[in-house]
Parts: C-alpha cells; structure tokens; sequence
C-alpha cells in the first residue's frame, strides 16, 4: 500500500503533482515510488469541491462503514468507562467532592489506553480501506471491510491488525485528555464560575457546546502531530518505516517541525463539530436514561 501524497496533508496550498512522484531516501525510510493522478487541492473548501467533481459526492463518506465500526468500539469504551475509572481513581473519603486534575487525567489516559488495546484492529481497517478507495478499481486491495480483515490477518499475521497500536495508544492517551478532560474542566468551570454579574448558566445545551467546542480545540492542538504520525505510518508499505520514532524522523527530515500540523484546518473542523454532536448527544441520552430510569425500575 503507497503511502499518502504529501499533498493530502498540505491542504493549505496549491499544488499540483505529477503521475510519477519520488521521495529522497531517508534514514529508516525505504525508497517506495508512488504513483498518484494529477490533481490540484486548494484548501479546505477546495479540496471537498474538486472531491466531489471528481469522484463524485459519494466519495465524501468513502470508508463510512470501517469508521463507524471503529467509533462503535472506541466511543463506547473510552467515553462509556471514563466516569467509571473516575470514580475508581478517586480517593476514598472524597467521593463527594469534585475530582483534581490528576484524576481526571489517570482515568483519560486508561479508558485511552483500554479503547486502543480492545479495537485496534477497527482502526488498523479504516485507515487502509479509506487509503485504497484513492486508488483504482483495478488497484484496489479490499472490496470491503470484511475482506480488508481477512487479507490483512491473512498477509500480515494476527499481529497486522495491531500495527502501531503503541503510537495508537500514546494518541488516544492524548486525544482522550483533550477531549474528555478538558470537557471536563470547562464543563465545570462554566456551572462553577458565572461571569461578572450574572449567575451560572444551566446545565444545558448551550453550556454543553461550548465546553465541547473548546475541548474540540484543545484536542486538536495536541494530538495533531501524534495523528500525523499514525496515520503515516499504519498507511505505509511493510518495511518502509523501522518503527514509529523513524517514520517521525523521516517526517521531520521532509517537512520540518510545521509537518506535524500539516492538515490542521480539516482536523479541527473533524474533531469539533464530533465533539459538538458528541458530547451534547452524550448529555441529553445521559438525562434521558436519568428520567426514565425510576419509571423502569
């Protein structure tokens, strides 16, 4: 499987590449031609509109099914446990009080961690079968999910559908606090603190957007360069990168430190508006199961 055009991660320019392109070789890189057609991306917006012209509007949600089977997982365990490892992490005596910073940070990393160790593989599947939807029909390795399962366990071993779960797991780590932690934070901040003159806002939609928008942003911020990483190197040919840290070095070695937040636009547009529809779909389902509890019991 090529590795992604360098052009997918710079959306931020105009730029044109050619049906052969070649990289240098670089230390712990293999020399791996790649073979892509001639098409111009300008920006965010530019990019969705020649997606659209050119391989129709489908190809928007190329790859829904492997990304929904990968939310399903990951979602359900690092959001369901994280109030759970919460409380498990809170210190006897103290259940009553608001949990500290480093007890919200210990259950983000584990219920991360936990997420990453149980679905890997979901994730493994949905980065390849959306890089092979780029290619042609003929060039395609997978017809769908279930075969990409198949002809990667096949291929590859058991141990291919947990390729780079140690970088996974040190993103998820990461995302996990910016997301749920700082969801977390700003949640309580916002019902703790009112502004100058005026008492705090409810508990409710309004106040569950803006928490989820900022914690969107802080996510963003950092686990850019880790998702940068992961993707590249889960997406690269066998042999191409010795581990994660070369596959960081030859990034770094191509494209300098602004690398790591090449594509940083769509990925926030990507994690904000999931935050935004997760966090506030979380807390209305949360106070509905509340509410309807006592008439079930």
């Amino acid at each position: 499987m090529p590795p992604l055009p360098r052009s997918w991660w710079h959306l931020g320019t105009s730029r044109r590449w050619g049906d052969t392109v070649g990289t240098p070789q670089i230390q712990g890189e293999a020399r791996i031609p790649r073979t892509i057609s001639c098409v111009e991306y300008r920006g965010v917006l530019g990019t969705l509109s020649t997606m659209v012209r050119t391989e129709g509007a489908r190809s928007l949600y190329n790859g829904l099914a492997a990304g929904l089977q990968r939310q399903m997982s990951f979602a359900s365990i690092r959001i369901g446990l994280y109030d759970s490892v919460k409380q498990l992490y809170t210190p006897k005596g103290a259940e009553s009080e608001c949990p500290g910073m480093a007890t919200r940070l210990l259950a983000g990393c584990t219920t991360g961690a936990v997420a990453v160790a149980c679905a890997q593989p979901t994730d493994v599947v949905k980065v390849r079968f959306q890089a092979s939807r780029t290619l042609s029909d003929s060039a395609r390795r997978y017809s769908g999910t279930v075969d990409a399962y198949r002809t990667i366990a096949r291929e590859e071993g058991i141990r291919g559908l947990w390729r780079g779960t140690l970088p996974n797991i040190a993103r998820n780590a990461i995302i996990n606090c910016g997301e749920l932690v700082t969801y977390d934070l700003l949640k309580d901040a916002l019902l703790r603190h009112p502004t100058r003159g005026s008492s705090p806002p409810p508990d409710n939609v309004p106040c569950h957007f803006v928490a989820a928008f900022g914690a969107g942003f802080c996510a963003t911020v950092v686990a850019s360069p880790v998702d940068v990483v992961k993707t590249r190197y889960m997406n690269a040919s066998p042999g191409q990168y010795r581990n994660a840290l070369s596959c960081l070095l030859a990034l770094l070695t191509q494209d300098g430190p602004a690398g790591l937040y090449k594509g940083f636009v769509p990925s926030f547009l990507r994690l904000g508006s999931w935050n935004v529809v997760m966090f506030v779909s979380y807390e209305q389902l949360q106070r509905a199961l509340v509410l309807a509890r006592p008439a079930l019991s």
